[in-house]
């Protein structure tokens, strides 16, 4: 996604459009901004009076408030070499709230909260990953291969 138009850059279209130097449409071609962006700006200024972009709404409210990370780092202290699934449910039983392992995972991060590793340096696990080519514990970072064993 694109960074905003600047509010200067708005306040110029609009000042050009009250001078009657073009409508929305010519006016989007001689800015390089879109139609619908020219449109929507005049139309704003025009029924709401607003020449400015409304403030960030704040997006979706987060669904671990303060008490469920302190359950959660809890949890890390109890048994640091958990899996996030095993996270996910034991904070899921002790507080009644989901989360995916990813939003698990990302809160751990945030709060620089770390897994326990193995003595090969990867993250513990209940089934450990084996290499494809080799068959090995862990990366080998042999070649890897795609369909029929070409290359990728």
């Amino acid at each position: 996604m694109g960074q905003p138009y600047s509010a200067d850059l708005r306040e110029r279209v609009l000042l050009a459009y009250e001078r009657h130097e073009g409508g929305p449409e010519l006016l989007a071609r001689r800015f390089q901004i879109s139609r619908a962006c020219a449109y929507n700006w005049v139309r704003a200024a025009r029924l709401e009076g607003r020449r400015v972009a409304k403030p960030h709404a704040g997006g979706v409210p987060a669904k671990l408030d303060a008490e469920g990370v302190s359950v959660l780092r809890a949890l890390v202290r109890e048994d640091n070499d958990a899996t996030l699934a095993q996270y996910r449910d034991r904070l899921a039983a002790r507080t009644d709230i989901t989360l995916s392992p990813a939003v698990v995972c990302r809160t751990l991060k945030r709060l620089g909260l770390a897994r326990k590793k193995d003595a090969e340096g990867q993250r513990a696990r209940a089934h450990g990953y084996r290499c494809g080519t080799c068959g090995l514990p862990g990366r080998c970072g042999g070649p890897r291969t795609g369909a029929f064993g070409f290359p990728r």
